[in-house]
């Protein structure tokens, strides 16, 4: 595999844009392959014949080159759960933004982990492939002039949890495309093995760093370390107050990291996995294995938390921010007063289902999204009409009938916005926004009012891309949109996604300046309308 002649000619321009910031290169070949998580014979995705994939080990500031052939049978993206791809929503890997790679293609992704720390994964993210594999770990290392606050610990390990089906995606997805809602899943996985399969070897007395990512489809998790405390550290990119925890709820699409000391006997012991909210509930179990240990597994796994909602908002409540502790830069994390800035506008958004055409939906402020042939991105940039309308969404709930569009809301680059996500479903849901991180101020159950401003957190809110909306509540987060692109705005919950939960913000700024945002790549794919145009040079 060999990064392809526009590839290397936009390198060039990487190394006037990015300076001598490092570069890590990446060469991924994605296939299908036999994968056998829960005991039956499945058609799964392998990166470079792995199931899971690799880990992305990078530091801030390193720029990623990672050259994507696609040896499926099918087209293919890549997307990158919590990088936000700074002036580069070119990179981000959904439909809205780029061309799927065609089969037997590839493409190389260039992207920069500017001023990022901490934990994410990436993922499939057209289709329904994320049913099938194709995502692993991504670590951000912070500099080693800048420190963290917390000694190095002896090692650190990725641990990707999900919910799965026993059911090929190919079937999944056919069930979506007949109107039909998914049942309920057949497993959890932990690193993609099921009961037992997958072993954390550690030495007695040392402390390790777990880095955990809820990469399944739709339910919301909760992990212990039988006889072991966890003290969480960072949530996505935020380095938090050192609570100690139990048991700690990991909700779809999110990520999180944590320490263990392992200061008990000599023996091997149980991480328990187990689903929240449901009925019934799902648990697998991995082991924690003990270098000197003398004894197995056996016995029950711990309990945990099933479908306590109060307990899991309030642990939601008391995770904050280490305000005196660095971010990716020397500046205390605690040095941007996100709340003594005035909101220049609030958006509401309120999820729903409903039978449209006969066929089961999910909506936005009542729009169901629908892709385009051309995608959002492309479109806006060759000015194609036709393809979407800006403000073809509201910016607060309608209450009409939910009907389908392709789904498109404009926002003013540079703008301090408040969004709401209101939930009045009786499952938790849960939200994700590429190219940013937010703060969370404030979560509570019942409807929002302009009252609620009074509760925000509005000195140590924890900053993180995807969060929680319990049953009948809601939300609130702050958010400075300093990134210019089209960014997707979605639920995690995937099947959810796929049929029309997710609609795309569009952060413009009329400069059209490089500050703002990067030129189109030379390797660029066209498709659509778009195709056969041509990039503008570099």
């Amino acid at each position: 595999m060999r990064v392809n002649v526009a590839s290397l000619a936009f390198l060039c321009f990487l190394s006037l844009v990015h300076g001598d910031d490092p570069s890590r290169f990446f060469n991924w070949n994605i296939t299908f392959g036999n994968i056998y998580p829960l005991g039956v014979p499945q058609q799964g995705i392998l990166v470079n014949g792995q199931f899971p994939g690799p880990d992305i080990y990078c530091v801030t500031n390193d720029n990623l080159i990672i050259n994507v052939h696609n040896s499926l049978t099918e087209p293919f993206l890549i997307s990158w759960n919590g990088i936000q791809q700074r002036r580069n929503s070119w990179e981000d890997g959904v439909y809205g933004t780029n061309c799927p790679i065609p089969p037997g293609k590839n493409f190389t992704y260039i992207l920069q982990v500017k001023d990022q720390i901490g934990s994410f994964f990436y993922f499939s993210s057209l289709d329904f492939h994320k049913a099938a594999g194709g995502f692993g770990g991504i670590r951000i290392l912070s500099r080693p002039r800048i420190p963290i606050p917390f000694s190095d610990p002896s090692g650190d390990f990725t641990v990707l949890i999900g919910d799965w089906y026993k059911a090929n995606h190919t079937a999944l997805k056919a069930r979506l495309d007949r109107g039909k809602k998914l049942p309920f899943p057949d497993g959890i996985l932990v690193n993609g093995r099921g009961p037992n399969g997958a072993s954390f070897t550690v030495d007695p007395g040392k402390t390790y760093r777990f880095r955990v990512s809820n990469v399944g489809l739709q339910n919301s998790l909760n992990i212990r370390f039988q006889g072991h405390k966890m003290k969480l550290v960072e949530v996505e990119g935020t380095h938090t107050l050192q609570n100690t925890y139990s048991s700690l709820d990991v909700h779809a699409g999110q990520s999180c990291s944590f320490l263990v000391t392992m200061d008990q006997l000599p023996q091997d012991y149980y991480i328990a996995v187990s689903t929240r909210f449901t009925d019934p509930v799902l648990i697998t179990t991995a082991v924690l294995h003990y270098s000197n240990s003398g004894r197995r597994v056996n016995g029950p796994p711990p309990g945990g938390p099933t479908i306590q909602i109060d307990w899991s908002l309030n642990q939601a409540k008391s995770i904050r921010t280490n305000l005196t502790a660095s971010g990716p830069r020397p500046n205390p994390q605690g040095s941007y007063h996100y709340g003594m800035i005035n909101t220049s506008s609030t958006i509401r958004l309120a999820n729903s289902a409903a039978l449209v055409n006969g066929k089961q939906r999910y909506a936005v402020n009542s729009v169901s999204f629908i892709p385009s042939e051309t995608p959002l991105k492309l479109a806006d940039y060759y000015k194609i009409s036709g393809v979407f309308r800006l403000g073809s969404i509201s910016d607060n709930p309608t209450g009409q009938k939910e009907y389908l569009d392709t789904s498109v809301m404009p926002a003013d680059f540079r703008a301090f916005v408040e969004i709401i996500f209101e939930n009045k479903e009786s499952i938790i849901q849960s939200w994700h926004l590429d190219g940013y991180s937010f703060w969370v101020v404030g979560m509570d159950g019942g409807q929002w009012s302009p009252a609620n401003r009074k509760e925000y957190n509005l000195r140590d809110a924890v900053a993180r891309c995807t969060t929680q909306v319990y049953p009948r509540s809601w939300t609130a987060i702050y958010v400075a949109l300093d990134n210019v692109g089209m960014w997707n705005v979605r639920s995690e919950f995937w099947a959810r996604r796929y049929l029309g939960q997710q609609f795309y913000l569009r952060v413009y700024s009329p400069v059209n300046s490089i500050r703002d945002e990067y030129p189109i790549p030379k390797n660029a794919l066209l498709c659509g309308r778009a195709a056969g145009r041509h990039t503008r040079p570099l």
